[in-house]
């Protein structure tokens, strides 16, 4: 049976209104009138995103006015969220692939690709997965998804002009935004630098319990097989069950390939001047830590380097031999009036995601889910499987890197109340925080992807919810049966 009436857009955004009012006034987990009100427009703008009655960035838009206007929190501090530095972090990279797309070095960096790899779709795809996640190890998940998106949008674009490829473009096109967005989450899981999560666990665990000191090749022990584990079903869920392409190599295909690199020619000087700026970010972002610990006269972080590096661009020169011959020849690298093609929706898009969940934080609704556990917890198997699962979907909706300063304490207290080992709760917690699949809110890749505009909500729903059951089973039974012997 269709319910034809939900394809209307005006029936979906009253079903999303009456939904969170129902949650309001009902208030099954009876949690009080300001809490309530705050779980309401949760559920009001979940449901919108979820059923794509409006567009995702007007949607987030809704805390801005709604906040305030309900006295939930006034506008200056809900607008703090819309100005963090990981929108900013996000403009930087956006100002970065631009630069790589306006003197088409995204091109000649996707026919290397495709040279080394081959011409075969699923071949394609492996190997941006296992390079995306081998990057991520080293590279915040943020940083790596932004230094392959333009290169991943530009294998695309080539291949979407060859006509006699055949096979399924489309389903190569959604399983190759979805690759790097996923291998960079859950490539940054096998290190401690890898993603965000993992520090913050890392440096409360061991600020608290000075008894535990987590070693970084204890934790590679540990999480580096686990995420291969991930990356490879990923593969295999995208390529060979959910989105097959069918792109199959041949001779024909691999000669225009090689025939379209010659035609490239050498390198101009001004996509050499771009390709210095975004290696020497990638080297900021590589090395900042060695760089923040050799001196103290400043301090780097991701977000400062990425704006340094679009910066730049702003101000370096065209290579004489690269300028225009019209009436208002570029100057530079990049001109304001390039901008006008970045994703600015996804920027609104995470600020939004960022002003609900402080709002939910600051509400106590985590804390109270964290006592709720406290109080029906038995231990065991059973319960690394409840913490693993929650922390997940509640990274679909919020901060990750929050969810774990939030998280962290409570099921500490959980497990020593239990008399469980800590790290058997707090590691799968951590990890499961950076494994959110379905949202483009989850975590900065998936918004980063879903603004390129070759994926639907319904792609990132499927494949993030099947990931996200794999990737619960994976990490419960890695934490269960592998953690105390490496961590012993």
């Amino acid at each position: 049976m269709q319910f034809d009436i939900l394809k209307s857009r005006g029936a979906r955004i009253i079903l999303a209104a009456v939904l969170g009012l129902l949650f309001y006034f009902i208030d099954p987990l009876q949690l009080g009138r300001s809490s309530s009100m705050i779980l309401s427009v949760a559920i009001t703008m979940i449901v919108l995103w979820v059923t794509e009655a409006l567009s995702m960035p007007v949607v987030a838009l809704i805390p801005l006015f709604l906040f305030p206007l309900l006295k939930i929190q006034p506008i200056e501090e809900v607008s703090k969220a819309y100005a963090n530095p990981v929108i900013f972090l996000f403009l930087g990279g956006f100002l970065l692939g631009r630069a790589i797309e306006k003197w088409e070095l995204h091109r000649r960096i996707a026919l290397g690709i495709i040279r080394m790899t081959g011409s075969s779709g699923d071949r394609i795809i492996l190997g941006f997965i296992l390079s995306t996640s081998f990057i991520s190890l080293w590279l915040s998940n943020t940083a790596t998804t932004m230094m392959m998106f333009p290169i991943a949008l530009s294998v695309i674009q080539v291949l979407k002009q060859k006509e006699r490829l055949g096979g399924d473009l489309g389903n190569f096109s959604i399983a190759l935004m979805l690759a790097i967005a996923y291998a960079s989450n859950l490539g940054g899981i096998g290190t401690i630098i890898g993603t965000p999560p993992n520090v913050a666990y890392v440096a409360y665990i061991e600020k608290e319990i000075p008894s535990i000191q987590i070693g970084f090749m204890n934790w590679m022990l540990l999480c580096l097989p686990l995420g291969l584990l991930l990356v490879l079903a990923l593969y295999v869920v995208m390529v060979k069950w959910l989105y097959p392409n069918r792109i199959r190599s041949s001779q024909v295909m691999d000669a225009v390939i090689e025939e379209e690199w010659r035609a490239l020619g050498q390198m101009t000087g001004s996509q050499k001047r771009v390709l210095w700026i975004f290696g020497i970010t990638v080297l900021l972002w590589m090395g900042r830590v060695l760089i923040n610990q050799w001196q103290s006269w400043f301090t780097l972080d991701d977000t400062i380097i990425a704006l340094l590096g679009g910066f730049m661009l702003f101000v370096c020169p065209v290579h004489p031999s690269d300028k225009a011959t019209d009436q208002q020849p570029d100057q530079h690298l990049l001109e304001w009036s390039d901008t006008e093609k970045l994703a600015w929706g996804i920027l609104f898009l995470f600020g939004g995601g960022l002003a609900l969940a402080g709002a939910l934080e600051k509400a106590g609704l985590i804390a109270a889910l964290g006592s709720w556990l406290a109080a029906y917890a038995t231990g065991g198997f059973w319960l690394v499987l409840i913490i693993t699962t929650i922390s997940l979907f509640i990274s679909e909706v919020m901060s990750n890197v929050a969810q774990v300063i939030v998280f962290a304490p409570v099921v500490t207290a959980l497990a020593t109340a239990l008399q469980m080992d800590p790290l058997l709760l707090g590691i799968p917690m951590t990890l499961a925080a950076s494994c959110a699949g379905m949202l483009p809110m989850g975590t900065p890749p998936n918004a980063i992807v879903f603004a390129s505009g070759q994926l639907r909500l319904r792609h990132m729903l499927l494949v993030g919810g099947v990931m996200n059951i794999v990737s619960i089973i994976l990490i419960t039974l890695f934490s269960w049966f592998l953690l105390p012997l490496v961590l012993r």
